[in-house]
């Protein structure tokens, strides 16, 4: 059984969907632009200039948007050869990056908790070994 060739296009073109939405929403490289939409988005003097601001801070709305670029370059449609194939095309590749950023996002929590938790077992372990090398020195001396 063979996956029918647009549903195999629309899981790979929610990959650099999820990439560029998550780069640009959550890595360092792009704090100080984040940053600076963050603050316009909390001081702007009018909702417009709030929320478009605002669209650069969440993975979910800036998503729309990457996704709008890749349906302009690669004219992928789904299901129907006209308009509403951008349109169910669009929407299907927002869902599936989403889907694809949220698996990182919990995959990445898992590490960093991994992480946290080795640091702090090996933390516990140096106290114990000091406090069995203090008993020592003192049961020495």
């Amino acid at each position: 059984m063979t996956i029918p060739q647009p549903i195999s296009w629309l899981f790979i073109l929610a990959i650099p969907v999820a990439c560029i939405a998550w780069t640009v929403t959550h890595e360092e490289i792009f704090s100080e632009p984040r940053n600076f939409c963050k603050r316009q988005s909390l001081a702007g003097k009018t909702l417009l200039h709030q929320k478009f601001f605002y669209l650069f801070t969440c993975e979910y709305c800036f998503s729309f948007y990457v996704t709008a670029l890749l349906l302009l370059i690669t004219r992928f449609q789904l299901l129907y050869p006209d308009w509403r194939g951008y349109l169910v095309s669009g929407f299907s590749l927002v869902w599936i990056a989403n889907i694809y950023m949220s698996l990182f996002f919990l995959i990445r929590t898992d590490l960093k908790n991994d992480s946290l938790e080795s640091k702090i077992k090996e933390s516990k372990l140096k106290k114990c070994e000091q406090s069995s090398e203090t008993i020592q020195t003192n049961i020495r001396s």
